[in-house]
């Protein structure tokens, strides 16, 4: 009995050792347990894991960036408004701003802060509360933007969580802490469509990452908590109050003082809003001309690994020719014009029965908007979902709630989609190009009004009758085939074509009829019966298609005398081209719009230079010059010095086609040759009087306000000088003094009449 209670004791130690035993190989073996899980996890054999090539060119979408002339972004294309910036182009208020508020032990810990899990479990989850914060560093935060979690179960969550903090302890090995900052930034959404910091900067501040101050750097990052619920735009008061709260955690981690915090907490929101969406921003049609350029150069050119570039994802930097100050000029210009012209044209129209028709039968104007219909976005999406033709009809013609386009801003209205159709025909629209003559370099590109809501592109894909502007081609075969100067005259009297059906073109008006005018006098005041009697005395149809090509214009030409009144319908790109070649001395220059391509790293892909050819001499070019600077000093184009105020050297021309269905204007300075093009969307939508219809009146003060902002800016150091004359050139410009010395000396008559 006495021996019962050690053998008590030592039974009791036994089992006390067993049970540490048990408890220490539990310990190890789960411990072993899960550092076989993390290895199989970290190997990828649990499930996808980036391996380390995939760490270092993580898949992101990067939007390739457009560039001006002087490296101003123009603007991206992409599927998604992101595109990369380095640490040191970040401003440290940024970084200071992100680890206050995101992760205050950012360069303390590898990846993972213990501390801040003990606080997550023991308050969060332990406590319930749920404003004590999360656990995750940014380096695992910047693992989770990455490579997002996929699954949405609770295993699956915790799963993904896990995988992250193996990602996150890869990328602290793998990469410098400033190296995951940037990155960090450049991963992230912060709403408006713009992902990555660069974006984010240039959309709400208009800046570059490295210019932002404390309080715009706070803006930014107390987006990242909810982009929608703290933007800045749509909601300004919970976007301070947040900004604020950034503030306040950077003023207790002594980022700034306290005297900073609470000024800068006063201190309202300044937005430069400037949203980025291929609908938006400057150049919009510019950039979708160079969008579908890119995709086909994409197919020639591959990558290192030998995939094909993508311009949606690939992050390219191109180099464009276009000069932002210029563009914004034109589409200011559009606007303030068209703001009056479109109201003149409501006017105009209103109460017409078959406005905004003329001319043409009701059967007619319902096929048109017939085929409107068809090729809307609804009918595609109506078709898709089976509905017939009849409940497709009905359903264009059931009002509905919709935002319509005006000049006044987009409005709000209730209006029936077949309603809607007709309302669209009702706008006037425009093409506009200005191309560097030296250089081919093409500066300024409007294809509409609004891409948003009018996607056909004017300035390349349009193709007009281009009416008198047309006529310096023929004055340019003429003085050519006949050596004619400008102070040639001829009579001013109706021109038959016999052989083409007694063809007898007719003047606009009857001024000077049956006189003899000069050459210079008769393109001023486009003169319709001298243009018939050059092509029929002093050059041939064909003769005019030929100077033409040489020119740069591509469309096909019937070589008929009616060319001499402008019948071909061409684009504005190509009479921008063209007449950018008299400027360049007879010298046509192929345009171009990029100078160069480069790769996300800023590798040179491709460098792009203007082809040339001799198209004319420099003497006819010149000459052809000095008979259009006329349309400017006195004739059609006169309103460019007495209401527009322009003091710059041009040479212009004006056009109308039949029944003011299009109006040109032509604009031709030393350095820059502008082709501007209104008109409706068919040739039937037109203004029914000339006064209002016409070329100098529809396209001329679009040129006529462009030019007036590129004079009044000093930055442009736009050029005013007068275009080269050639040493070969010994004839008087000035007909006034031919006209001087035949008066005094008619024996200088027969002199007068010959060539120069």
């Amino acid at each position: 009995m006495q021996n019962k209670k050690p053998l008590q004791k030592n039974r009791q130690k036994e089992e006390n050792r067993k049970y540490v035993r048990i408890m220490w190989i539990s310990y190890v073996c789960g411990l072993f347990l899960v550092f076989v899980f993390f290895l199989l996890l970290s190997s990828g054999l649990l499930g996808f894991m980036p391996t380390f090539e995939e760490l270092e060119n993580p898949k992101a979408n990067l939007a390739t960036e457009v560039y001006s002339d002087n490296g101003e972004l123009l603007g991206y294309i992409g599927i998604q408004n992101r595109s990369n910036v380095n640490y040191q182009e970040i401003s440290p208020n940024l970084i200071n701003a992100l680890i206050a508020t995101e992760d205050v032990r950012f360069y303390e810990h590898s990846g993972i802060d213990a501390r801040s899990l003990f606080r997550v479990l023991t308050k969060t989850v332990l406590g319930g509360n749920r404003s004590s914060g999360g656990g995750s560093t940014l380096s695992q935060q910047l693992a989770k933007n990455l490579f997002p979690r996929e699954k949405k179960s609770t295993l699956g969550t915790i799963y993904a969580k896990l995988k992250e903090w193996v990602v996150a302890v890869k990328l602290e090995r793998n990469y410098s802490k400033e190296e995951i900052l940037s990155m960090y930034l450049n991963t992230v959404d912060y709403g408006s469509n713009a992902f990555g910091i660069k974006a984010a900067s240039h959309t709400f501040f208009s800046k570059l990452p490295s210019e932002l101050n404390v309080e715009e750097a706070a803006v930014l990052v107390g987006l990242l908590k909810a982009p929608t619920a703290y933007s800045p735009v749509r909601n300004a008061e919970a976007s301070t109050k947040r900004r604020n709260t950034v503030l306040g955690q950077m003023a207790k981690y002594g980022y700034i003082s306290e005297e900073e915090f609470r000024a800068k907490s006063e201190i309202p929101i300044k937005l430069k809003y400037n949203p980025q969406s291929h609908d938006e921003g400057v150049a919009t049609y510019f950039r979708e001309m160079l969008r579908n350029y890119m995709k086909e150069w994409c197919k020639t050119h591959y990558k290192p690994n030998g995939d094909r570039y993508d311009v949606h994802k690939d992050g390219l930097k191109i180099y464009t020719t276009i000069n932002y100050q210029m563009q914004k000029y034109a589409e200011a210009s559009v606007r303030e014009h068209f703001t009056y012209l479109q109201n003149e044209f409501f006017k105009h129209t209103k109460g017409y029965r078959d406005a905004p028709f003329t001319g043409i039968s009701r059967e007619d104007i319902e096929k048109y908007y017939t085929q409107a219909m068809m090729d809307s976005d609804r009918y595609r999406e109506l078709k898709r979902e089976g509905f017939s033709d009849s409940e497709i009809r009905e359903n264009f013609n059931t009002k509905v709630n919709m935002r319509v386009f005006s000049w006044q801003g987009d409005k709000d209205t209730v209006m029936s989609p077949w309603d809607s159709l007709r309302y669209y025909k009702f706008f006037l629209n425009t093409g506009m190009v200005s191309i560097e003559p030296q250089t081919g370099h093409i500066k300024v590109y409007v294809g509409g009004i609004d891409y948003k809501h009018f996607k056909f592109d004017n300035a390349k894909l349009g193709r007009r009758q281009v009416g008198s502007t047309f006529k310096p081609f023929v004055y340019a075969a003429a003085m050519r085939d006949s050596q004619l100067s400008p102070c040639f005259e001829i009579e001013n009297s109706p021109v038959t074509f016999e052989e083409y059906d007694n063809w007898t073109p007719k003047n606009s008006n009857s001024k000077r009829e049956g006189e003899m005018v000069s050459l210079k006098w008769a393109l001023a005041n486009s003169v319709n019966f001298i243009s018939a009697a050059l092509i029929k005395d002093y050059t041939t149809p064909q003769s005019v298609v030929d100077i033409a090509r040489q020119m740069g214009i591509t469309t096909p030409m019937q070589p008929l005398p009616s060319i001499c009144l402008g019948t071909p319908d061409l684009s504005v790109m190509e009479m921008a081209e063209a007449m950018a070649t008299f400027a360049n001395k007879g010298v046509h220059k192929r345009p171009i719009f990029i100078t160069k391509i480069c790769d996300n790293k800023g590798m040179v892909l491709e460098v792009f230079t203007s082809k040339s050819n001799a198209a004319l001499s420099e003497e006819t070019a010149y000459l052809v010059l000095e008979l259009m600077k006329g349309v400017v000093d006195s004739g059609t184009g006169g309103r460019l010095r007495y209401r527009y105020g322009l003091r710059s050297v041009i040479a212009g021309k004006t056009g109308t086609t039949d029944n003011n269905s299009d109006g040109w204007f032509i604009g031709i300075n030393p350095r820059l040759a502008t082709a501007v093009w209104v008109g409706g969307e068919l040739r039937s939508i037109h203004f029914r009087s000339t006064a209002l219809g016409q070329g100098a009146s529809m396209a001329l003060p679009v040129y006529g306000l462009f030019m007036q902002k590129c004079e009044k800016d000093n930055r442009l150091s736009f050029y005013k000088g007068d275009f080269d004359r050639p040493t070969s050139i010994q004839v008087d410009m000035d007909c006034s003094n031919y006209i001087q010395e035949i008066n005094s000396n008619s024996d200088l008559s027969g002199e007068y009449e010959k060539n120069w």
